[in-house]
């Protein structure tokens, strides 16, 4: 699971949890998530506005373990795009069906983001 960090209308931090995957080859700087069909209230999510408004995001994956010696954490710093369909729709659902078996019986309809890498930074002890 990833944090997926974009800015409101407002400038404050919008901080959601995410599943997520990476591209592959040359799209192994483009990381995929989606709005699925567990239930919501909505598909209309304040990440969609938000990334509408203002693409530049952040995503952070980290490990925590009593052993802080195996610590760990991931952030990837890009510019997110949204799709409802075409290549980068197509290409997210697949990458996340192939990730989490929960997507061959939770529907992944729902709009597809698309985050290109500009900035990989990373940390363990």
């Amino acid at each position: 699971m990833a944090r997926l960090a974009t800015v409101a209308d407002d400038g404050a931090p919008h901080l959601v949890p995410v599943v997520f995957a990476v591209g592959q080859g040359v799209d192994h700087d483009r990381v995929y998530t989606a709005v699925d069909g567990k239930p919501k209230s909505t598909q209309l999510l304040k990440r969609l506005a938000n990334i509408a408004a203002t693409p530049r995001v952040c995503l952070l994956v980290d490990h925590y373990d009593d052993d802080w010696g195996q610590l760990w954490w991931v952030r990837a710093d890009g510019v997110a795009s949204v799709s409802t369909a075409g290549p980068d729709a197509d290409t997210g659902r697949a990458l996340l069906r192939a990730k989490y078996a929960q997507y061959q019986s939770v529907p992944l309809d729902g709009p597809v983001i698309a985050v290109t890498v500009q900035r990989w930074t990373a940390w363990h002890p």
